[in-house]
């Protein structure tokens, strides 16, 4: 990934976030090791560079409880950041991307809109005219809870799949990246017929504003993600139970939508879709 925070440490810590959560991603809940790999451009100023590692390395230890094993770093005309995560799980644990079935509930455990938050924090400051019309202090806010967001991992998510004996209820499950939540709701969707209707968006304070103003999807949730939260399709018979045993281990949830037969591998947004701005997390 390319630099998205001025601050190294921080940027390592998200880099190290987005990696790990693919494993996570898997239902696999502890990661074994991560190999580094950072570009950074000839002129870097050592220090940048070694904040990045910093980041990271305190992510995997203090936040995951994992380690660093190895990496590789290299000249580039852009600064790029990221690596290779790995993870051993029973091949009967590993919860697939796909897998959803007919009336399962879809369950959110990250708010999205980080792309037009930081989009914020670049124009902030660069061109801090263009957002005067909004609160510092609430942008800031946002800004700080973006930042909290994408360091935040996953891996409590799987931990309270895997207190369940029998987690058979969780067909399917995928982190919320690039693709933003409607991109990886479809990939969800290969090899079914069913279909994905999203009634609540819960968002970052201020962001659905800020991507109608600066140009980003977010009506139609394709805006990209950083290191977002994990989308669960559950069945709705256990989704209320599961739901309440997230919140207990301190993992902010919201039932965001449902899986039904309305057009194959169809994802839409509700006409009245409900849009829930998220101030704290």
């Amino acid at each position: 990934m390319t630099p998205i925070i001025d601050e190294p440490s921080i940027m390592g810590e998200i880099a190290a976030c987005n990696v790990t959560n693919d494993i996570f991603a898997l239902n696999v809940p502890e990661i074994s090791g991560m190999l580094v790999f950072l570009a950074i451009q000839t002129h870097t100023p050592i220090e940048i560079a070694e904040g990045i590692l910093v980041g990271i390395k305190n992510f995997m230890e203090k936040k995951i409880k994992s380690q660093v094993v190895g990496g590789h770093t290299i000249y580039s005309g852009w600064p790029l950041m990221g690596g290779e995560a790995s993870g051993i799980a029973h091949k009967d644990f590993i919860i697939p991307k796909f897998g959803v079935k007919e009336g399962d509930k879809l369950l959110l455990t990250k708010p999205i809109g980080l792309q037009a938050i930081m989009a914020a924090y670049r124009i902030q400051k660069d061109f801090p005219d263009i957002l005067e019309h909004y609160s510092r202090s609430e942008l800031n806010q946002s800004i700080d809870l973006a930042i909290q967001i994408m360091t935040t991992s996953n891996q409590k998510v799987v931990k309270t799949i895997h207190s369940y004996e029998d987690f058979s209820f969780v067909h399917a499950m995928s982190d919320v990246t690039g693709f933003g939540l409607a991109g990886h709701l479809e990939e969800m969707l290969q090899h079914s017929n069913l279909s994905a209707l999203i009634t609540k968006t819960p968002s970052i304070m201020l962001s659905k504003n800020l991507s109608e103003e600066l140009g980003y999807s977010f009506d139609d949730c394709t805006c990209h993600e950083t290191a977002g939260g994990m989308l669960i399709s559950v069945d709705p018979h256990r989704i209320e139970e599961f739901s309440e045993k997230l919140s207990r281990n301190g993992v902010k949830n919201w039932i965001v939508g449902d899986i039904d037969k309305f057009k194959s591998q169809a994802v839409r947004v509700a006409d009245d879709v409900q849009n829930v701005e998220v101030s704290k997390f």
